[in-house]
């Protein structure tokens, strides 16, 4: 594989394609989605169905305890019927809580812990192809447990994992954890490229 570089990558060069009508075909409190009339510049027209949050990032937390165990949520997600491993996470309530605000709460609602310490470490487009919404990753050290809640229905007797950092990875290397959010966190992990944030 060549190291060559044929052309600089920009990611704000000029689009493509130019926006012809947009018409909102559905609102929910967390999402909208847009039906959007494009015109490629060689005169071609195409639809596309975008989807855009409403109510700012969602968050995902990779707390870590005094001995260096994470909390895995045992989720049951209904989209893709299927249960899944995952650190704390979700949406805000609305536009105005802020992220961090946002991901303290979710690490008490889901994990079951408080965080004496919080910081953001990554942020990421979920689905870029279709999609604006972001996910905020936080660190969260300095633990104290605390009660958790009930997530939802479709969960209603969620269970905590406390697993290690190695036995996370061989997880997400064999394809137990399947969630990209807690993919990416734990990779970050075990790079050892959160080590700073601890100081």
């Amino acid at each position: 594989m060549s190291n060559e570089t044929y052309r600089q990558f920009d990611p704000w060069r000029p689009s493509p394609v130019k926006e012809i009508s947009r018409h909102q075909i559905a609102k929910t409190h967390y999402f909208s989605i847009d039906r959007v009339s494009y015109e490629s510049n060689d005169g071609g027209q195409f639809d596309r169905y975008c989807l855009y949050g409403n109510v700012g990032d969602t968050v995902g937390v990779l707390a870590l305890t005094k001995d260096g165990m994470i909390p895995l949520v045992e989720q049951y997600r209904l989209a893709s019927h299927r249960w899944t491993l995952e650190i704390p996470g979700g949406h805000a309530v609305d536009s105005a809580e802020p992220t961090q605000d946002l991901a303290k709460r979710k690490l008490i609602e889901e994990g079951g812990y408080e965080a004496g310490r919080i910081t953001q470490f990554a942020r990421f487009l979920n689905t870029p192809s279709y999609s604006t919404q972001h996910t905020s990753l936080y660190l969260a050290t300095d633990l104290t447990p605390t009660k958790r809640q009930e997530i939802g229905p479709e969960t209603p007797r969620s269970e905590v994992r406390l697993t290690s950092l190695d036995d996370a990875y061989q997880m997400v290397l064999n394809g137990t954890i399947v969630d990209a959010k807690t993919i990416i966190a734990i990779l970050r992990l075990k790079s050892g490229s959160l080590e700073q944030l601890n100081d």
